[in-house]
């Protein structure tokens, strides 16, 4: 399948091209936060202005991350060359997020508990399926509509299934992707009695976050939504338009062990089944926009599975994740990247993993792109990961135009 339009709303900016550059620069979106009850945290959060798009009276009864996702889908397809189609029922949404509309639901609990006013449009605003149905009526899209809650591999197993329905003949065109908005007081509550974020670094809060590092002490949480535009080559041939990449292939496996504890033979599994999808051999693949979220236990699980699967091309596979950046955007967060992925093909530019000192030693056997973005025109196929609590891995490879 061909990638036609990318679109987004993210810590970095609003604009591929400009988040990118900024990204590759080495800079950083993670700032500190201080709230009420809880110590303080570093965050990423994303500016937008839904007003361009809705007004008043179509902002009510809709939540932020049903705004985010609708700029950043308006904005593929504005990317992929606009919005008009012959016939509606064939294009379809597909759309991932892990907690849909935490804010929603954030303030109607504090409201409840308060004696305040319950919103009446809090059920609608705050359901999983929202930004899914807001894209749908403000495109006048009638197809599939479908959302998948997969925690962090929310937007990669739509962006997969939307290749599927693709390649099933089911649209003709498809918007995938996801959105996350959760930088609330009760999602950061529940997140930090986890024990899964990190402190703020003191000297340098934008590099909280450092997958891999031997220092590493936990993720960032982000906000943010990212967007394709899919299309059969068919279909491509006959608008004239050339694609930013091929979606060569996918693979959804699931560890099956724990809730949270990611296990290396699910991992696997994912990554052999997608480059056998994609009809690739390991050494094929020269860079991996790794799931890498800078937890204690997830990184060097990642890493021993994509030991396993490379081996002796291990060394040679180029690694870096860029939550370091923008932070964890949990449903959000395979989309965003897979727009890094293809901007790595596109331009032959790996970003890199920012604040990392050390590589901790079961981090080790891969070719690390630390500090700032390496070129390597030779770059043919990538693969992104986003491995998510409850077991279920999600590996899309794609291959350079």
């Amino acid at each position: 399948m061909g990638v036609v339009g990318m679109g987004l709303v993210s810590p970095l900016g609003n604009d591929v091209e400009a988040a990118w550059r900024v990204l590759l620069e080495g800079g950083g979106a993670v700032r500190r936060i201080d709230n009420a009850g809880l110590p303080p945290l570093p965050v990423a959060s994303a500016s937008f202005d839904v007003s361009t798009v809705l007004n008043k009276l179509q902002q009510v009864g809709t939540e932020r991350v049903s705004h985010m996702a609708l700029m950043a889908a308006r904005a593929a397809l504005a990317d992929a060359g606009g919005g008009s189609w012959n016939d509606p029922d064939r294009v379809g949404v597909y759309v991932g997020t892990g907690m849909g509309g935490a804010s929603t639901m954030d303030h109607g609990y504090a409201a409840l508990h308060s004696g305040g006013r319950i919103p009446p449009l809090t059920v609608p605003a705050g359901m999983a399926n929202g930004a899914a149905a807001v894209i749908a009526m403000h495109m006048d899209i009638r197809g599939p509509v479908l959302t998948y809650a997969v925690a962090c591999a929310s937007s990669a197993v739509a962006i997969a299934e939307a290749a599927h329905a693709l390649r099933r003949g089911e649209v003709d065109m498809a918007i995938a992707g996801g959105a996350e908005a959760l930088l609330v007081p009760g999602a950061l509550a529940a997140w930090h009695a986890l024990r899964a974020l990190a402190p703020p670094q003191e000297d340098d809060v934008k590099h909280s976050c450092r997958p891999f590092s031997r220092d590493r002490s936990g993720l960032v949480l982000g906000e943010g939504s990212a967007f394709l535009v899919l299309e059969r080559e068919r279909d491509m041939e006959r608008s004239a338009r050339a694609p930013y990449a091929w979606l060569a292939g996918s693979a959804v496996r699931c560890d099956a062990v724990h809730l949270t504890n990611p296990a290396v033979r699910g991992q696997v599994a994912a990554l052999r089944a997608a480059l056998a999808a994609s009809e690739l051999t390991p050494a094929d693949v020269g860079y991996c926009n790794a799931h890498g979220t800078a937890t204690v236990a997830g990184d060097p699980v990642e890493c021993e599975a994509l030991r396993a699967v490379w081996k002796e091309a291990a060394p040679k596979l180029a690694l870096s994740s860029t939550k370091a950046a923008h932070g964890h955007l949990l449903g959000a967060a395979g989309a965003l990247e897979a727009v890094w992925t293809i901007q790595a093909l596109r331009t032959g530019d790996l970003p890199p993993t920012q604040g990392v000192v050390d590589i901790d030693a079961a981090c080790a056997g891969l070719d690390h792109v630390l500090h700032s973005g390496v070129h390597r025109p030779g770059l043919r196929h990538a693969i992104s990961n986003s491995f998510a609590f409850g077991g279920t891995n999600a590996t899309l490879v794609f291959s350079k135009a």
